[in-house]
């Protein structure tokens, strides 16, 4: 039997919640399928918990720097409180019930199975099928990609799901990968005591941002006792009393405890693709400016080419509902698309960095400036490393792209993203007035240091 609906989300992470949600709501039946826990990966094994940990680890790394600056100090890591949040308070002990609730209160019917798509408007689950007459959203979001290195499955590895459920922390951590989600797992094993090694294959740690970025944070790193093994890649893995990581130039790195943490590969090759005319083997999906994948189906968040933030699914969401809605919406743009590694000191970036508007064929100028020599930098002083960098298309006099590094380094981002997208011209951002002193203050610093060259050192 068929049951006829009018909208069903396949996937129920972030996004494909708000989607849920936001149509039922608007009085739409609507029908959310997940095999896993409504919510998905942000509330229970990413953004919410991570950033718990990242808190924690903040708070012990200020701590230190008490000594010089306001009295004496010391301070005496304990992981138990950290797992115990995690568990009581940010997870439910990795329980979705409060979720569900909220979700059929709502008025959204909620089944839990894997879902697939059986042709154009169909989805089968737990041997039932829907067919939606308004809407079929794919949101089945990613797992982490697990590298072909031998001896690698036969080895007990964390990704970032076990990483966040641990409760006794390891002597030693191996991290393969200096990604945005390897790099903060270490700093926070590293501040609780766990000796730390990252293996990356870039030159340099944060590969996908500004290189002067990646170099300011492996310096910070290494001050937190991390080691880098950067540009080698793992050839092959053993157990040898913990994990023996062979490197491709002949180095071995032992530890106790091995995490992978190699990047994410979207949950779309078994979900029925081929029954509406999509390619099974694609990469990601590629929607048009309204998510739209095919007739009446839409896509959103990490399945798509412009995912990868819980914020993007958020932001594909919204232009999903207004467009099944039939309500008149702004199509998606990406010009000043944000992200935030949420490291020590943070590293916020909006839009392209430097490489990517040259390989864009964008006549580039940028300027740098120093976060420690802006006015609240060098008044913070311990922790005050980072950068302020904007990349301007020097031919109409906007930005493209900026990154802001530094202690909240994220939060600064809101001026980049507004000016990029509006394309404000840079001489109005070289002209307003900054409050002083303020962390902030550094971006009409780094917009004043614009210069003709390709690259200008910071000072």
């Amino acid at each position: 039997m068929t049951e006829k609906v009018d909208a069903i989300v396949l996937g129920m992470g972030v996004g494909g919640e708000e989607v849920a949600e936001c149509l039922a709501t608007n009085g739409l039946n609507v029908i959310g399928i997940e095999h896993h826990l409504l919510g998905g990966e942000c509330p229970y094994y990413g953004c919410v918990p991570t950033k718990m940990m990242i808190r924690a680890d903040d708070m012990l790394a200020e701590g230190r720097r008490i000594p010089g600056f306001a009295g004496a100090s010391t301070v005496g890591p304990d992981w138990s409180p950290v797992a115990r949040r995690i568990r009581e308070v940010a997870t439910d002990n990795w329980d979705d019930r409060v979720a569900v609730e909220r979700f059929e209160k709502k008025g959204g019917r909620f089944v839990r199975g894997t879902g697939r798509l059986a042709g154009p408007g169909k989805v089968t689950v737990n041997g039932r099928t829907f067919e939606a007459g308004r809407a079929v959203v794919i949101g089945t979001g990613t797992s982490p990609a697990i590298p072909p290195i031998s001896g690698l499955a036969d080895v007990p590895y964390w990704t970032n799901r076990e990483a966040v459920k641990v409760e006794r922390l390891p002597e030693s951590l191996l991290i393969l990968g200096g990604g945005a989600i390897g790099l903060e797992l270490s700093q926070v094993f590293a501040r609780f005591g766990v000796k730390v090694s990252i293996v990356e294959g870039m030159d340099h740690v944060l590969a996908m941002e500004e290189p002067e970025a990646g170099a300011v944070l492996g310096e910070v790193l290494r001050r937190d006792g991390i080691d880098l093994y950067l540009g080698v890649h793992a050839k092959s893995v053993e157990s040898s009393g913990g994990v023996r990581v062979n490197l491709d130039n002949g180095q071995q790195v032992r530890a106790e405890q091995l995490l992978v943490a190699t990047g994410r590969r979207t949950n779309i090759k078994d979900i029925g693709l081929e029954t509406i005319g999509l390619d099974p083997a694609a990469r990601f999906l590629e929607p048009d400016p309204y998510m739209r994948v095919a007739e009446q189906t839409w896509a959103i968040g990490d399945v798509t080419a412009h995912g990868g933030f819980t914020h993007m699914a958020i932001y594909h969401a919204d232009i999903v509902v207004n467009d099944v809605l039939g309500r008149r919406g702004p199509a998606a743009d990406y010009r000043a698309k944000p992200r935030v590694t949420f490291t020590d000191p943070e590293v916020g970036a909006a839009g392209l960095t430097e490489a990517q508007a040259r390989k864009q064929g964008i006549k580039v100028r940028t300027g740098i400036q120093k976060a420690s020599v802006t006015s609240r930098g060098w008044i913070h002083g311990p922790g005050n490393d980072g950068l302020i960098k904007v990349v301007e298309d020097a031919d109409r006099g906007v930005l493209v792209g900026a990154t802001a590094m530094g202690p909240r380094g994220g939060d600064i981002l809101g001026i980049f993203e507004l000016a990029i997208r509006n394309q404000i011209p840079t001489d109005d951002l070289r002209h307003l007035i900054y409050a002083y002193p303020t962390f902030y203050r550094g971006v009409g610093e780094a917009v004043r240091n614009l210069g003709e060259d390709i690259h200008q050192p910071l000072r």
